[in-house]
């Protein structure tokens, strides 16, 4: 196994790593800053787009195009125009309230999810789990959730994975025919291992993985949600993780310096790095089909 820096790329809160296998590129964004970055991993180039501060998440839209979670809202983005438009807004407010981590499924729709922070013991959280759907409409399918992280399908069956990082566990609903989600289930409770989940992707076995956003490494859960393998890394914070390169067969893994409520000042915290060597191939991702 070998952990290796890309480029030298610094974010404050590294965020939403997805694979372009047509380009052969890896975009992610920087959440706090409000960039969305195209980075070749091989020479370590990059390109850059600002965006509004704070970005949740995003997913490829098309060819030519990303959605884009913002604070309160979902957006159509084009960076060679470099143009933004509004598709939909959630109808909750609060100034500790926001969009965060958001996934394509595979009808072509993106789900995202809010993270409803400082609140008080007992209160419940505003928000939850959106669906925009492929003519732009926008639609809540869950609630209750602290802090969204990690939302993502299983490559091969119907369940829907979603981290609440606030209460340290990974959920698991069954999806109907008609795309509902059903009751929710803890998958696994990473308590024990000293962290909330964060980011998460599927290899193409059905394993789960995460980023242990308070413990510096990432794991590997099988499907009984038992650990099946940890990989320590040379950064506190990873935030989240996604299979690329060549037969997806590398991961790539953003990285924390200063989020806000983490920070870390080693030399590789905020770096965006890329593990090979784990004998794993990834389940590759759709991507968004939203035509508005």
């Amino acid at each position: 196994m070998q952990v290796e820096r890309i480029g030298a790329i610094r974010t404050r809160l590294g965020e939403c790593p997805v694979w372009d296998a047509a380009r052969s590129r890896l975009w992610m964004v920087d959440c706090r800053s409000g960039e969305l970055l195209c980075v070749d991993p091989d020479s370590g180039a990059e390109q850059r787009w600002q965006l509004p501060a704070p970005v949740g998440s995003f997913a490829l839209n098309g060819e030519h195009e990303c959605i884009l979670a913002l604070k309160e809202s979902f957006a159509l983005y084009c960076p060679s125009n470099n143009t933004l438009r509004t598709l939909a807004w959630i109808d909750d407010r609060h100034r500790h309230l926001r969009l965060n981590d958001g996934t394509p499924l595979p009808d072509g729709s993106f789900v995202a999810g809010t993270m409803h922070i400082h609140r008080q013991p007992g209160e419940a959280p505003l928000g939850g789990l959106y669906r925009l759907d492929g003519q732009g409409r926008l639609a809540r399918i869950a609630a209750g959730l602290g802090v969204v992280n990690g939302p993502t399908m299983h490559p091969t069956q119907p369940y829907f994975y979603v981290c609440d990082s606030s209460e340290r566990k990974i959920y698991r609903y069954a999806v109907n025919a008609k795309g509902e989600l059903g009751a929710r289930e803890v998958f696994v409770d990473t308590a024990g291992l000293g962290s909330a989940p964060d980011g998460c992707c599927f290899d193409n076995g059905g394993g789960l993985w995460t980023a242990l956003v308070h413990a510096g490494a990432i794991v590997r859960f099988a499907a009984d949600g038992s650990l099946d393998l940890r990989v320590d890394l040379p950064v506190k914070h990873p935030a989240s993780l996604c299979f690329g390169g060549d037969n997806l067969s590398d991961v790539f893994v953003t990285t924390i310096s200063d989020s806000e409520r983490l920070s870390a000042t080693g030399p590789l915290d905020g770096a965006l790095l890329r593990v090979r060597g784990l004998g794993f191939t990834g389940a590759p991702l759709p991507r968004c089909s939203i035509r508005v």
